[in-house]
């Protein structure tokens, strides 16, 4: 059986230099001692983030890398406060971050952006009043 959990995402970048920096230089984020050239790694909560070349990722995993548009999946930043994705949508678009979707309330009951790294991997921006975080900004589970 396979434990519930997740330990790496990897998303393939067209250019490893402007996704670094993206993640870096947009985001603030740092990366881990265990990057190595021509793959980056950043500590998230619990697991990390890779970036790896497009065309390598796909030959790893033995598949066409052709495919553009819709990628069928959106990662997610969620804060404590409506106030705080407005905050930080407002300051990633005025570092030059594609802003896809601007913050309003949604359907669903909360308040949610979308913001687009440079090979159009959406980073959702929300604030979910039924999803509480602990003091880490890690999902409070059932």
């Amino acid at each position: 059986m396979l434990e519930q959990r997740i330990t790496l995402i990897t998303l393939g970048v067209t250019n490893l230099e402007r996704a670094i920096d993206f993640y870096e230089n947009k985001l603030g984020w740092k990366r881990t001692g265990s990057s190595a050239e021509g793959i980056v790694f950043f500590q998230l909560n619990g697991f990390q983030l890779a970036l790896y070349p497009t065309l390598k990722l796909a030959e790893d995993a033995t598949v066409p890398a052709e495919g553009t548009g819709f990628k069928g999946f959106s990662l997610a930043y969620n804060t404590r406060s409506e106030k705080e994705v407005d905050e930080l949508v407002a300051s990633l678009g005025k570092k030059g971050v594609s802003v896809v979707k601007p913050p309003h309330k949604v359907f669903w009951g909360g308040y949610s952006s979308y913001v687009a790294d440079p090979d159009g991997n959406l980073w959702e921006i929300a604030y979910n009043p039924y999803l509480p975080l602990d003091e880490k900004g890690n999902v409070i589970g059932d």
